[in-house]
Parts: C-alpha cells; structure tokens; sequence
C-alpha cells in the first residue's frame, strides 16, 4: 500500500498551503531578516526552522504528541519560553531603532547562523507549531494505515511548503529592505518590525491547547 496517494495529497495540500502562508511568529521573522540581510542568508536560515519541524514530527511520530495534548503543565512552559523569546526581539529592535542596514557598524550580529538559531528558537517554542504536528497532521493519516510511516510521509511535504512559503515572505521583506536607504526610514523599519514581532508574541499568548 501506498504511503500517500494523489487523492489523499490532493486532499492535504491545499490545507497545508492555507496553514503555512497564514501570518505566524516564524513567517514575520523571515521578512524581517529579509528586510535586513536579503533573500539568500534567510532561506539559509530557514533551515533553522525546518530543524525545530522535524524535531517535533520525530517526537509526535514516537507519540511524545501526547504529553503536549494532556498535560498543561509542559505546553505553558513551552508556549511562555517562546513568547519570552520572541518579546525580547521585539522590544531589541524598537529600543534599538536599527536593522543594521544603514550604519557602518551593524546594531547586532547577523550571522546566518544566529539567524538560523533565532528560527530554530521561534519554532520550537511556538504553542500553534506544536498544535501543527499534535492536531493538525494526524488528521490526515489514513485509518489503518502505519501511522507513523504517514506521519512523516505528511510531515515532509507540509515542510517542502512551509520552506516554500516562507521563502516567498523572505522574498518579500528582501524587497521592502531595497527602500530602507536612509536613518529615518530605518528607525521606522526597525520599529515596525518590532511591533511586528511583539503582536506575534502577543498573539502567541492567546494559544491553548486541542481540546
């Protein structure tokens, strides 16, 4: 039997494209590196989410998606870690009023790898993420089918979109940075960025879990 079918892929695709495009923590954090360090350093840096994705596919695929679902206990800790986390970029970017664009010295490091980290970060401790691979995937796995063998099967084409479509945002952001050209309007994108950034992590704050 086959692990997925055109039918079944016809079915799961246009969900899974509707999920990944929609505004998240994750998705604002890629226009805003490509606001500040264009498209190619961001979609290198993506891999940092797409790392945190299958980290947690691999734990819902062992059936440590469970402890998520029952216990309020570990989803507040991780959805609270990661409103932290993204809070505290936000408010870095607003107090320091840069992106590193225009003045000779950067306001902070921009690595690709620090960017990647900041992703991995933002993923990993991202409430609706979590609810991705404990509620929204396994909605998909066919009855009877090896569930965990689907699981990934599932897992790995929602990540192919997500990659897509977060590489359409950085894309973007790559775009809205070529007008970032003087001090004024680089103090105004940092801290519309930022504000950006904080209503992700506001909105972080609301999650709950599947009932």
């Amino acid at each position: 039997m086959e692990v997925l079918s055109l039918a079944h892929l016809a079915f799961f695709v246009p969900a899974a494209v509707l999920v990944a495009a929609t505004p998240g923590a994750n998705n604002m954090l890629s226009l805003v590196n490509g606001i500040r360090v264009g498209t190619g350093r961001t979609l290198l840096s993506l891999f940092g989410r797409m790392a945190a994705f299958a980290l947690l596919l691999a734990g819902v695929s062992l059936g440590l998606g469970t402890l998520f679902e029952t216990s309020a206990l570990i989803f507040g800790v991780v959805k609270w870690a990661g409103v932290a986390y993204l809070a505290w970029m936000a408010i870095g970017m607003i107090r320091r009023g840069s992106l590193g664009l225009v003045e000779a010295q950067p306001a902070a490091p921009r690595s690709t790898a620090r960017m990647a980290q900041h992703e991995f970060l933002v993923a990993i401790g991202n409430p609706k993420a979590i609810l991705l691979f404990t509620a929204f995937l396994p909605q998909f796995v066919l009855s009877g089918a090896d569930f965990a063998a689907q699981l990934w099967a599932l897992g790995l084409v929602y990540l192919t979109i997500e990659f897509t479509v977060a590489s359409l945002y950085a894309a973007t952001g790559a775009r809205m940075g070529r007008i970032v050209t003087t001090p004024g309007r680089e103090t105004l994108a940092a801290r519309i960025s930022g504000a950006i950034l904080l209503a992700m992590a506001g909105l972080l704050a609301t999650a709950r879990r599947s009932s």
